[in-house]
């Protein structure tokens, strides 16, 4: 046991190295590490399982700080216990260039699990890390043979619990029984607001019983041992996820404690030297380490190690019993695709392939790839409409832990950042789906899969007017702009079979970022590869499909859906005498990283007559088709009819591709052998 005095020292080192760091950024949160940090000791000191010379050791104890302002809370750990944090990046807190900044960054601090700081997303994540440790050691244990064994714990806020998002993730994660989840909840009743009563009043115990949570506590989250007692309740129970109330003082020790003032801004220098002083800390210097607080964290090392190199041990055991699972799990914990998973694509469609909805066609890969690729993944309540189960396969649950079915119900933003946490921790690729539309719902997790670069695949189908009759408010319009608008998303809207089997190919072999693929609800035409170019020119993002005799007079662009009708329409112009080329622009994100040759090979900048077609929004195209050139789209709502007839009634036919088309070459004039559009 630790010398109680010693305990108290590492723990007032974790809160005076947040608040002097807070306090030298001239911003930050110091309130909550305060707060947090006999808890936060608690943890990291007694129970992690983790090696800080080895971050991404495969069988380490998840932490994730969902309350992700209390940032220095983390880096305070992270440093004293051994990772490659120097104190100068703590000096360094939120400035230019530091692994310290505002709210943890994966792949950015060593040692931070997952980018937090939107509250909630690190509930959600966090069940998404424990649903893949589950079903990894359901797919690769053996008795005798535990390799794939640990927890998953967070500490969670006021805030995160007011999210909605964390209702959805904590309802989910009561159902499946994951045992192994563990949550400590900062129930300090303070937001940045004022107290928590202003907006919360519910009774969180009760709720998250009724969540088919364990739920400890209240315990007084200042006090260590009641801590430590209810962490070891929390590790006996596991066939419920636990949530651990702990009721702290934010800003402990400062005049200001148990208020607003110490959530989101510096004590000041004045409220700090008087928080050291109520605590017995040297008021100088600051980010003061202790000798002995520094040696006794630092011992996390030697645990790690030795924790590790035991882990290794069993896993060569393992290896010798059960050599080919052996080599599937380091591959499949590497992110490595096993050689050849792609040949079932090469079959899967071909010219004769009757016509059907591309969502049709993504199931179908699914189904193809499954049996070579650790995919699981799952729909928001729309597997029938979406396409995504894998035959064959049950769905997962306590009883089936290591099936890849997952039934998410309607809770599409925790199904987005649960998938993200499954891409954390490694060893499957993750899909989830809905209708594009709802897209929306997910939005603030597939920025944060975006931001820290996560092989995720989204399916979004019923992916325009196209779906007919269930009206606009199921239509979506503004968001293919608003999915191209997230740095790091690769949006793909493949126009049939071919193009659909090519674009979860891309996105199965891009390690460093989401794909969102964009499906019909209505059936497409199998395009005759015969004559056009070969699918497998969507890996550039867009290319010429067709072109008639000579130099092109215009280019027709279109994804999806529309790329037959704009193929129809340059058909038609050619046998008018007209020089057309057929553009299918299936990912803006792929064209825009090829170099420049080949995008001007594919757009010549001298031909100006452009007309791009696509069934949503018509807001961006004017990056491809000029100011001169047309756009055919949507620029309202759609509306409750036939797919048929909405095409017609909005326009987005053949015959308006024809007629704007010729308009805009009638329109033209030749200056120095280019082609301009003349204003209307």
């Amino acid at each position: 046991m630790i010398d109680p005095n010693l305990e108290t020292r590492c723990i007032n080192t974790i809160r005076f190295l947040s608040a002097d760091a807070v306090e030298k950024a001239k911003s930050g949160h110091p309130g909550a590490p305060m707060g947090m940090a006999v808890m936060a000791h608690v943890l990291w000191d007694r129970f992690l399982s983790h090696n800080p010379r080895d971050p991404r050791w495969p069988n380490r104890d998840r932490f994730v700080l969902s309350a992700g302002h209390a940032s220095m809370l983390l880096y305070s750990l992270l440093h004293l216990t051994g990772y490659d944090l120097p104190l100068e990046e703590i000096r360094q807190f939120r400035q230019w260039g530091s692994r310290t900044p505002g709210h943890p960054e994966f792949g950015h601090t060593p040692g931070v699990e997952m980018t937090t700081g939107p509250l909630g997303q690190g509930f959600a994540g966090g069940v998404g890390m424990a649903l893949a440790e589950r079903a990894l050691a359901a797919q690769f244990n053996r008795p005798g043979h535990e390799i794939i064994d640990h927890y998953t714990y967070a500490i969670v806020s006021d805030g995160d619990l007011q999210e909605g998002i964390s209702g959805e993730a904590a309802s989910l994660a009561g159902h499946l029984g994951l045992g192994k989840l563990i949550y400590l909840y900062d129930d300090n009743r303070v937001q940045i607001d004022g107290p928590t009563s202003l907006a919360f009043s519910e009774d969180v115990a009760r709720r998250f019983e009724a969540y088919r949570w364990q739920v400890i506590g209240p315990i007084d989250g200042m006090d260590g041992a009641e801590v430590e007692s209810a962490i070891r309740r929390a590790q006996a129970e596991t066939s419920r996820p636990s949530l651990i109330i702990c009721r702290t003082i934010i800003g402990y020790g400062s005049p200001t404690q148990g208020t607003a003032k110490t959530h989101g801004e510096p004590l000041g220098a004045e409220n700090l030297r008087a928080a050291k002083k109520a605590l017995g800390w040297p008021l100088e210097p600051s980010f003061l380490i202790p000798d002995d607080v520094l040696d006794h964290m630092r011992q996390a090392v030697v645990r790690g190690q030795n924790a590790q190199e035991a882990w290794t041990a069993r896993v060569a055991d393992y290896a010798r019993a059960f050599p080919d699972l052996a080599v599937e799990l380091k591959r499949r914990l590497s992110g490595v695709l096993i050689e050849g998973w792609d040949k079932p694509l090469a079959t899967l469609f071909d010219d004769n392939t009757a016509a059907m909805a591309t969502r049709d066609a993504s199931g179908k890969v699914i189904n193809a790839l499954a049996a070579t690729l650790p995919l699981i993944g799952g729909s928001a309540d729309l597997s029938p409409s979406n396409k995504t189960l894998i035959a064959g396969q049950p769905d997962h649950s306590a009883a089936e832990p290591g099936a890849r079915n997952l039934r998410f119900g309607v809770r599409e933003h925790a199904m987005a950042a649960i998938a993200s946490g499954i891409a954390l921790h490694g060893g499957f690729v993750p899909y989830v789906a809905t209708f594009l539309t709802f897209s929306d719902y997910m939005r603030p997790a597939i920025r944060l899969a975006a931001l820290m670069g996560l092989r995720v695949i989204y399916v979004f189908t019923h992916d325009s007017i196209g779906l007919g009759e269930d009206g606009p408010t199921h239509q979506p319009i503004e968001h293919l702009l608003a999915l191209r608008a997230i740095p790091n998303l690769t949006v793909i809207r493949p126009c049939d079979p071919a193009e659909t089997a090519e674009a979860w190919r891309s996105a199965l072999v891009r390690a460093d970022g989401p794909t969102a693929l964009i499906l019909t609800r209505q059936k497409v035409p199998t395009l005759g590869r015969a004559e056009l170019a070969p699918a497998h020119h969507l890996q550039q993002g867009a290319y010429t499909l067709w072109q008639s005799h000579g130099d092109p007079e215009m280019i027709l662009i279109g994804t999806g859906s529309e790329v037959s009708l704009a193929l129809a329409a340059g058909r038609q112009l050619a046998a008018e005498g007209i020089a057309v080329r057929i553009v299918a622009m299936p990912s803006w994100e792929l064209f825009d990283a090829q170099p420049d040759q080949y995008r001007e090979q594919v757009l010549p900048p001298h031909i100006r007559v452009r007309v791009a077609v696509e069934a949503g929004g018509v807001l961006g195209w004017e990056r491809y088709v000029g100011l001169e050139g047309a756009v055919i789209g949507m620029r309202g709502y759609g509306a409750s009819a036939p797919d048929g007839v909405l095409y017609e009634k909005f326009g987005i036919t053949t015959e308006q591709i024809v007629a704007r088309a010729r308009a805009l070459l009638g329109a033209a004039i030749t200056t120095d052998n280019r082609i301009y559009a003349q204003p209307t």
